[in-house]
């Protein structure tokens, strides 16, 4: 246990005290952590709230949840499940309406740092990448038989990665040696792969950087998920309700941003026909702003520089 709990400090929480002050409007109310990682949203959202409120939160990660158990606060109920899971736990307990949901996306710094979960390329390691290791299948599992094309498609759309083909084109070649190399099984090995492939750094990134991420992306299914949680999320929220959430990439800000817009603006309406602005209903979101870590947070912790967070409030019942 200790090894866990040590991990909590090595941790910093982008955006800890704008992410609390925007989500907590009501003391009383029910909140929803979505990515309780280490804990340091749900310990601030608890300082907060007055004795009846309560806080539900979810993680897929069972180190998280390890974490979570040594809180004995009664206000704060544990869910080992994804976020995507929430509308399905939350209608088993009566359909609650909820006061805020908080997303953080991304991984954490103590799953990185972690050479055994397979997400980083800087230390070799079992070729996991898994957020759940007791669900589903690993990275090393997938790479053993996807196909080129999917293969491109994931680094290409995921990892927004220009050597792409390439990339691929060396994993399979490096699969079709698996009889006398054995499978492809290991982080380093497969950062070397993409290393041979990508010869330049941008902005001084590893050039694994990318391709990790898609691949993480898609075992985890991090990008699905998290369409669904944001559609679910608005639809439990009760009016006042905020939705915040903090994106570490571009693939995920985008999917946030469009989505908050697509609920907060009205439908554009042909002037030739005999409709009313007025006839329709008004959206049920409004946007309330986007914030960026302050130049001393960023100087801090090097990992804020890329963080958004995006808050909207539900303003219908």
């Amino acid at each position: 246990m200790a090894s866990v709990i040590e991990k909590l400090g090595q941790h910093r929480t982008v955006l800890l005290d704008e992410a609390v002050h925007a989500l907590v409007t009501r003391i009383d109310g029910v909140y929803v952590d979505g990515t309780f990682g280490r804990g340091r949203h749900s310990r601030a959202v608890l300082e907060r709230l007055a004795p009846s409120a309560q806080l539900i939160a979810f993680d897929k990660d069972p180190e998280a949840i390890e974490v979570a158990r040594q809180i004995t606060d009664p206000r704060l109920d544990i869910v080992h499940r994804s976020f995507a899971k929430l509308r399905d736990v939350l209608v088993a307990r009566g359909n609650v309406r909820l006061s805020g949901v908080l997303l953080d996306l991304g991984v954490s710094s103590p799953q990185i740092g972690n050479p055994e979960r397979g997400f980083s390329f800087r230390h070799d390691g079992p070729l996991d990448m898994r957020m759940d290791p007791t669900r589903g299948e690993s990275a090393a599992q997938w790479l053993a038989y996807v196909d080129k094309r999917e293969l491109i498609r994931v680094i290409r759309d995921y990892g927004e990665e220009r050597f792409a083909i390439q990339i691929a084109k060396a994993i399979i070649a490096r699969r079709m040696k698996s009889g006398r190399l054995g499978p492809l099984i290991r982080t380093g090995e497969l950062a070397k792969i993409v290393s041979s492939v990508v010869k330049t750094r941008e902005k001084g990134q590893d050039p694994a950087t990318r391709t990790f991420q898609a691949i993480r992306i898609h075992i985890n299914q991090e990008l699905t998920e998290l369409s669904v949680v944001l559609k679910d999320a608005l639809e439990l929220l009760e009016k006042g309700g905020r939705l915040v959430v903090i994106a570490f990439h571009s693939l995920e800000d985008r999917i946030v941003k469009r989505f908050l817009q697509s609920r907060a603006r009205m439908p554009v309406i042909d002037r030739y026909l005999p409709i009313r602005a007025a006839d329709f209903p008004s959206p049920p979101l409004r946007i309330l702003g986007r914030v960026f870590p302050s130049k001393a947070e960023v100087a801090a912790n090097p990992r804020a520089r890329s963080a958004v967070m995006r808050i909207a409030e539900r303003i219908l019942e």
